[in-house]
């Protein structure tokens, strides 16, 4: 009884700190935490940057809810801890900004924190714009504030105990934030940083080119190596393997022309990168566009980890066989050669002979569609086979394409296609 009584006050002293611990690592100021002066720029110049740098965030995506006005907010995004809605953004001094000054909105991209210090949840991905400097943000809150002010409350997130908690969100910070400042790198030129401070800061593509943990925080493994996607049931291929979208070895003019008009002689874009290259990165400039390409293409290669997923080479099948014959055919031709500037060949094309194979599906099941761009203004699009075919069918036609032409790349099982049919 008396080592319990000593042993008590010490457990409950150590969770004291601990608790302390987390709160502070969830609330802590980061590096350049002061409230610098405005950029010296004309009003004009100053919206018109803030404007662009909206384009480059995607912030207006996420930001308006289908139907209703432009950054008043309130779509909803399905997360596996339950559904978060984004905020308001206009001006509107109840529901909207219209109360805050340029250095709470700087806290709110730097440290994740709100104007009443309240902590956001990473759906938000402050993670990422945390790098974003203090000039850029002081433009990106100029234009927000002079758009029109949309009095739309904020509607309250659903997300399940414990993860509606400032708490959690306080020992999820603990783990898996430090808030940054971008620092260029002085091995490399101008414009791979500026390049860099796009990819990893407004343009946060780590967000969905990673792989997440059980509680949402990043796996181990290096930025950009791929990873699913959560609820919306498709993968963000890895970055780094040219087994998968990495783009090492393509020339900068086919990169910027991607990300330009989500169409090159060497891929396309579907799914949800489409989105991003519709609602944004076809708005950025020419240098922008090529100052990523330059970064993009400086990542390692580890096209050897991605190789080494994949099984040996499939016979297919004659069930598969026809199925390609009579769908798919007419457009791909009978060798997968595709059509140049409609649609794409399949011989060859790694999109096909990625060891994950949940893209494919879903473009079978739901139909596959390139960006509307203005380099591109009339896309050609592939129509969902969800409601033709069956799991079984769709599975051998999958295995035989992955098996043709030079393709060598494991089997689709019934199961693979299955799942991804249900959870839709």
């Amino acid at each position: 009884m008396n080592k319990l009584r000593v042993a008590l006050p010490i457990v409950y002293l150590g969770l004291l700190v601990l608790a302390m611990l987390v709160w502070w690592y969830g609330i802590r100021a980061g590096p350049d935490d002061a409230v610098g002066a405005a950029p010296a720029l004309s009003q004009d110049t100053l919206l018109a940057r803030g404007a662009y740098l909206a384009r480059a965030g995607n912030c207006q995506f996420c930001h308006s809810r289908r139907g209703a006005a432009a950054y008043a907010g309130g779509r909803p995004i399905e997360t596996p801890f339950g559904t978060v809605f984004s905020s308001n953004l206009t001006p509107d001094k109840d529901s909207g900004l219209g109360a805050w000054t340029p250095a709470d909105f700087w806290r709110a991209l730097h440290l994740g924190r709100s104007r009443d210090g309240h902590l956001l949840t990473p759906a938000f991905p402050y993670t990422s714009y945390t790098r974003v400097t203090r000039d850029d943000a002081t433009a990106l809150f100029a234009f927000l504030q002079s758009l029109p002010a949309v009095a739309t409350a904020n509607r309250a997130h659903e997300l399940r105990w414990p993860f509606n908690t400032q708490l959690a969100l306080a020992v999820w910070r603990a783990l898996y934030f430090q808030p940054e400042v971008f620092v260029a790198d002085a091995g490399h030129d101008a414009a791979w940083n500026r390049g860099a401070y796009l990819v990893r800061g407004l343009g946060h593509c780590n967000a969905c080119h990673s792989t997440r943990n059980l509680l949402g925080g990043p796996d181990q493994g290096p930025d950009l190596a791929g990873g699913p996607i959560p609820m919306q049931n498709w993968y963000a291929p890895s970055l780094l393997s040219s087994a998968e979208a990495g783009v090492a070895g393509w020339d900068t003019p086919q990169v910027v022309r991607l990300l330009q008009t989500g169409v090159a002689p060497r891929g396309a874009v579907t799914g949800p990168m489409a989105e991003v290259v519709q609602h944004s990165t076809q708005y950025l400039s020419a240098q922008d566009l090529g100052a990523m390409a330059a970064y993009l293409k400086s990542l390692p290669d580890r096209a050897a980890r991605a190789d080494a997923r994949v099984q040996g080479a499939n016979p297919g099948s004659s069930v598969g066989e026809k199925l390609y014959t009579k769908h798919c055919a007419p457009c791909h031709g009978e060798q997968g050669e595709g059509v140049a500037n409609a649609y794409p060949a399949l011989a060859g094309n790694r999109a096909v002979s990625m060891p994950i194979t949940t893209n494919l599906v879903q473009i079978i099941l739901r139909g596959g569609f390139a960006p509307a761009t203005e380099g591109n203004p009339r896309p050609f699009g592939m129509p969902p086979y969800q409601m033709l075919l069956g799991d079984a069918e769709v599975a051998a036609l999958l295995t035989y394409i992955r098996a043709s032409w030079g393709n060598r790349a494991g089997a689709v099982t019934e199961f693979d296609v299955a799942r991804y049919r249900v959870q839709r």
